[in-house]
């Protein structure tokens, strides 16, 4: 049996092979030395730890059991944290406007080894924790969790490019406390609740009617710079009319309020850098060329620096699938939007980003290739695509279980799909369950209901599913990670990157 010290020289000389090992497996990319200690990342029978061999000061700061000649520490929080301290590349950070990064919503906590493999070498940065509030509902994960299982992947796979951790679709202050205390880079600021989508059912003179109720010197100052001038961007072609501009005030008025008060209560008042995102996608109507270049402008008159704003744009922009819609109407709008976007100098964010293939490379073109594009529900869906190669029996329970909960899911998220399109179960051998994940019915079936899936128990208050879920991704790790390579790859080299 090899000892730790032997493991690590031979990681050193390239020499090792991982024969005769007391690990069940080990990590070469991660060996670090750092003042006196050596570190690794292997995986135990109880999971993975960090070795730490020598007696430099972190090996003392780490939480853990006894070791030959050093310590096998958890992936605790309180370990993320020192590790974090000694290892800064390990950490969060920001990225501002000028290089396109990448959000991937990893909802397990097992696809950023996967996800770092894939931008490697990649003019793109990854925004690897990224996760709503709603989502850590549904998975029963926390913050702390998310931020933490996307450090230990950074070191595990010695990746020192540099990553992000976006507090994805936020509303409530105390959310945006949260996210920020534990020291997320990002914060995608959702305005749904303060977007009046009621407005655009209002006839033209409800809207005057509407309008007039707002102070004068608000209404003078729309009026003088959308009317009284004609604000013009190259390829944006923007016509505000007056009913359009009395519309646009009334849906987004408060909620420039609400970003500006964001803004100076949390993000102006911040030492370090945080990437701020405006999200105006959850909109009843899409966003006009003309609504968007009002919010921006509204913003950039009122001092508020934004790293990217997320318009509705045309089209369906569903879970899990291609894009639905006129992909000419969509170039048309997306140049203009683009062109808004690089006008007052930061990034278009494209949300539900996962999957769209048919139109990647044209929001690759009109960015010029700096844009955001977040993924989330594209990565759970690989990771049950590896589930139905090889564990076809837990695959057929996982489904029918989506079948049998799909309603309860649509109250989460807005999907057409045809249940009754979706090829019966005992229609299908085994050797056919991953070709589920090609027809677009069944991927969104499987996507919405991830919660229900996780959370599933049983009558004594067991795990349906999850136990057996993770025991096959991490039993199978290195295929999920080439599969999310090949299905991510696919998007960002259609991004252009």
């Amino acid at each position: 049996m090899l000892t730790y010290q032997s493991i690590i020289d031979q990681i050193k000389s390239g020499q090792f092979a991982g024969a005769a090992s007391p690990f069940v497996k080990i990590y070469p990319q991660s060996l670090t030395e750092l003042d006196g200690a050596t570190l690794l990342m292997v995986r135990t029978e109880n999971g993975k730890r960090l070795l730490a061999v020598g007696n430099g000061p972190i090996v003392g700061e780490l939480e853990g059991e006894p070791a030959e000649g050093g310590k096998l520490a958890p992936l605790t929080h309180a370990n993320r944290l020192v590790l974090n301290r000694y290892l800064p590349y390990t950490a969060p950070q920001a990225f501002g406007t000028k290089i396109a990064t990448f959000g991937l919503g990893d909802r397990l906590g097992e696809a950023s080894p996967g996800h770092i493999r894939t931008v490697l070498g990649k003019d793109v940065r990854p925004i690897l924790a990224q996760q709503s509030i709603r989502e850590l509902a549904l998975t029963g994960r926390t913050y702390e969790d998310v931020l933490d299982a996307a450090c230990f992947a950074v070191f595990q796979e010695g990746y020192k490019d540099g990553f992000g951790a976006d507090g994805d679709h936020l509303k409530k202050e105390e959310d945006i406390e949260y996210a920020l205390r534990l020291g997320f880079t990002m914060l995608t600021l959702d305005c749904s609740e303060n977007i009046d989508n009621s407005i655009a059912r209002l006839s033209a003179s409800e809207l005057e009617e509407r309008y007039a109720q707002l102070p004068e010197a608000i209404r003078q100052g729309y009026e003088e710079r959308y009317l009284a001038t004609s604000p013009q961007i190259a390829d944006a072609k923007l016509n505000f009319t007056r009913e359009e501009l009395v519309r646009d005030v009334l849906i987004y008025h408060e909620a420039i309020n609400f970003m500006e008060h964001i803004y100076r209560k949390y993000i102006e008042q911040l030492n370090g850098a945080v990437d701020f995102e405006i999200s105006i996608d959850e909109t009843e109507t899409p966003t006009s060329p003309e609504a968007h270049f009002l919010v921006a402008n509204e913003l950039y008159v009122r001092g508020i620096q934004i790293y990217s704003m997320a318009p509705r744009f045309c089209g369906e922009f569903q879970k899990g699938i291609d894009y639905i819609g006129d992909i000419a109407q969509f170039e048309r709008e997306l140049q203009a939007h683009a062109a808004i976007a690089d006008h007052f100098g930061y990034k278009l964010s494209i949300h539900s980003g996962s999957d769209k293939f048919s139109v990647f490379q044209l929001i690759g073109q009109y960015t010029k290739g700096r844009f955001h594009v977040k993924t989330a529900g594209t990565n759970w869906l690989e990771a049950v695509r590896v589930v139905a190669k090889v564990a076809p029996s837990l695959y057929r329970r996982m489904h029918q279980h989506a079948l049998d909960h799909f309603e309860e899911a649509t109250a989460y998220y807005h999907v057409t799909t045809d249940i009754s399109a979706i090829r019966p179960l005992a229609e299908t051998s085994d050797a056919e369950l991953p070709e589920y994940m090609n027809e677009n019915n069944a991927r969104q079936l499987l996507h919405i209901t991830y919660g229900i899936l996780l959370q599933a128990k049983d009558e004594k208050g067991g795990k349906l599913f999850a136990d057996e879920f993770f025991a096959v991704l991490n039993e199978y790790e290195e295929q999920y990670a080439e599969g999310l390579g090949v299905h991510i790859g696919k998007h960002l080299s259609l991004l252009g990157k």
